[in-house]
């Protein structure tokens, strides 16, 4: 991979011959687990300007027409997060020279905050080829990484390096975009108080915005900032609005069904009642999956850009016959996309029902693929991947000239995409909405077998039996097996609750436990022999804190807490009964803990025996009170397994409990049933 240094620049076909098609991602991390930015793409002409406000591409306007540009989201990396978007150069029409990709914070968070900023470039099949470090952002809320740009016949890269003090509005107004000035009031809040775009209407209003480079700046030149920090800032502004095409989402209320009773099953396109071996699943779940993407755009569009997949006319089939050695194999399925003339193609492997991958199997079709010149290997289980610690260990030939990506989804991956589209985000039309709905059920149905990860593994209750009778030693490989089911649990919590919320959910990595996704585990596996606990943190947008979800082996209990800072203003008094009042729906046996400064705690109690007297949060001592803790207990289950008694189930439960009646209380405004109610308010 090549190391780039701020102003230097490089021709992609020197790195790669599959870097038609590139991902740019841009990541970060934060010493405090809470810092994050939006990226902005855009495509800039011989002037240096937007061709229309279209060419600007953010978290409200993902996705180009014509699948040059795609935002792809963000995913945990490292100790934070990394931000991806698609290009497909061969599709970004010739009329535009340069395509800037910056990033933005809001509030008043600076980069320089961030620690690990960086923007590295993969191709196609998913090699990386360069890598920008940043180690001067300084106080600038907008920064550009980089920006591809034309040269003759050919794409180069720059690294750029360049921030704004004026953010988001100032980088749009710098290279043509519309804007108001009279839209201030239109800005979202950010994270931690903002709705979702769904939420908040069908406006494009952008959060506070970046600043960026000089418009027009050469070529061959590194962009100076055309503001300094000196002298007092513009006034920000906000893109003006731009109404998107109505799509189409479920209803929220069901409709009444015409049923006579409630044993007659509605007739569905994708049955499920005759499927009774895991042949039988596995060639069913690949055929049902691979022809709603190609007759909903826009899902198998979602699925495959992140594999470096074009824009384009997709086609997809089953049992197809490959020749390899003296016998023909016959992957699952096969995608194809069709741009521009030009075809890439992916190979699918499926597993439902739990069944595990085949190493020797996924290795035949890695090989069949780079003799045929095709791009990736997608494999599909319900298991789920983790950084670093790849689901089959499969050998690459270096010495082909043609490299294959290989690839893995999850089916909670499936069904979480699947989701976001028809509950939150919308579809292009009703038909495209019944067919994801037909998926949907498919999915979710216990005879499908694509339930996602439902088994702790083989070491799941030796351990609980060497935690339980003291026997286990650090270094037990079963410690890190362990480890590693608990960390894809979580992962697909995260799915799960983020398709019904339709937010983005995420784990959180701290930073002071290093960037090795292998030692992180290590010291978790280590900790776990020690105190017989398994934790985890998760980031929900739009909620200021993290939920933290503790599993102590010893005790079989299920601890998931949330902790509230102390306001900066008011009386402490005042605090406690706000926080009663805000909780009044919340569970009687939640606890609630006082956070005090330089203790290990303070007051304590269950909230049915706080609410009459909000006052016993109070310390007697007259500890200064930092914030809040509550807190939800329940047992665990004892199985390995998705049953009613099984682990994974009560830590899914837990967790979506935890969430529906406590984090979504504190989001609940308050209603004041009485004068004196106020007049307590007052007193903050």
């Amino acid at each position: 991979m090549h190391d780039m240094v701020k102003g230097s620049n490089i021709g992609l076909a020197a790195l790669s011959e599959n870097a038609d098609s590139v991902i740019v991602s841009l990541g970060w991390a934060s010493p405090t687990g809470e810092g994050d930015a939006d990226v902005s793409v855009l495509l800039l002409d011989g002037h240096g300007k937007v061709r229309s406000d279209a060419d600007f591409y953010f978290y409200n306007n993902p996705v180009a027409a014509d699948g040059s540009v795609q935002l792809l989201g963000k995913a945990p990396a490292g100790e934070g997060s990394e931000d991806r978007i698609g290009f497909d150069l061969t599709a970004i029409p010739p009329e535009v020279e340069r395509v800037v990709v910056a990033a933005s914070r809001y509030e008043g968070a600076r980069f320089g905050e961030l620690d690990d900023l960086r923007v590295t470039l993969a191709d196609g099949s998913g090699d990386d080829l360069l890598r920008f470090a940043i180690d001067d952002a300084g106080s600038v809320s907008a920064f550009i990484f980089g920006e591809l740009y034309r040269r003759g016949e050919e794409w180069k890269f720059r690294a750029v390096g360049q921030g704004y003090d004026d953010g988001l509005a100032g980088l749009a107004t710098d290279f043509g975009v519309d804007v108001d000035d009279d839209a201030e009031d239109a800005v979202p809040s950010p994270v931690g108080a903002e709705e979702s775009p769904q939420a908040a209407g069908e406006t494009d209003a952008l959060r506070e915005p970046h600043a960026g480079a000089e418009a027009g700046a050469p070529l061959e030149a590194v962009p100076a900032p055309r503001r300094s920090q000196e002298g007092p800032a513009p006034k920000k502004a906000a893109a003006r609005p731009r109404t998107a095409k109505k799509k189409v989402t479920l209803p929220k209320a069901v409709k009444k069904s015409l049923a006579e009773n409630d044993s007659w099953s509605e007739a569905r396109l994708f049955p499920v009642s005759a499927l009774k071996s895991d042949r039988d699943r596995e060639t069913r779940a690949t055929s049902v999956l691979l022809s709603v993407m190609a007759q909903v755009p826009e899902f198998g569009r979602r699925l495959t850009a992140a594999f470096g997949a074009p824009a384009g006319r997709m086609e997809t089939f089953t049992e197809v016959s490959l020749p390899h050695g003296d016998s023909p194999r016959r992957p699952d399925g096969v995608i194809r996309v069709e741009r521009a003339g030009k075809l890439w193609t992916a190979l699918v492997e499926t597993k439902t029902n739990g069944n595990a991958l085949k190493p020797e199997q996924v290795q035949a079709y890695a090989d069949i693929a780079a003799r045929r010149g095709y791009e990736a290997v997608i494999t599909l289980s319900n298991d789920v991947a983790l950084e670093g610690s790849p689901l089959v260990d499969v050998k690459i030939d270096g010495r082909r000239k043609h490299k294959v990506a290989l690839w893995h989804l999850s089916w909670a991956e499936v069904a979480h995409q699947a989701q976001m589209l028809l509950r939150h985000e919308g579809v292009g039309n009703a038909a495209h909405a019944w067919l994801l709905q037909e998926l949907l059920h498919y999915l979710q149905h216990e005879n499908s077998g694509c339930h996602g990860f439902q088994n702790m593994g083989a070491a799941w209750v030796p351990v609980r039996r060497g935690i339980d009778d003291e026997t286990l030693c650090q270094g037990d490989p079963r410690l890190l097996e362990v480890v590693e089911s608990w960390e894809r649990l979580i992962r697909q919590v995260c799915l799960g609750l983020g398709g019904e919320l339709g937010h983005k959910v995420l784990p959180v990595r701290r930073a002071k436990r290093g960037t090795d996704p292998g030692a992180r585990r290590a010291e978790m596996a280590d900790r776990l022999c020690a105190d017989g606990r398994l934790h985890a943190e998760i980031r929900i947008e739009g909620t200021a804190g993290v939920l933290a979800i503790t599993a102590d082996l010893r005790t079989g209990k299920l601890r998931t807490s949330f902790d509230i800072p102390a306001p900066d203003q008011g009386y402490p008094l005042t605090w406690a009964k706000r926080l009663v009042r805000r909780l009044a729906e919340a569970p009687a046996d939640l606890h609630v803990e006082t956070l005090v400064e330089g203790e290990t705690g303070g007051p304590r109690g269950t909230l049915e025996r706080l609410r009459p007297e909000p006052g016993d949060m109070i310390p007697k001592n007259g500890a200064q009170i930092t914030g809040f803790r509550l807190s939800l207990f329940k047992g665990m289950g004892s199985t390995r397994g998705r049953t009613e008694s099984g682990f994974i189930r009560s830590v899914d439960d837990a967790v979506h409990r935890f969430h529906g009646s406590v984090v979504e209380a504190l989001d609940r405004p308050v209603t004041r049933s009485a004068p004196a109610a106020d007049r307590a308010e007052a007193l903050g």
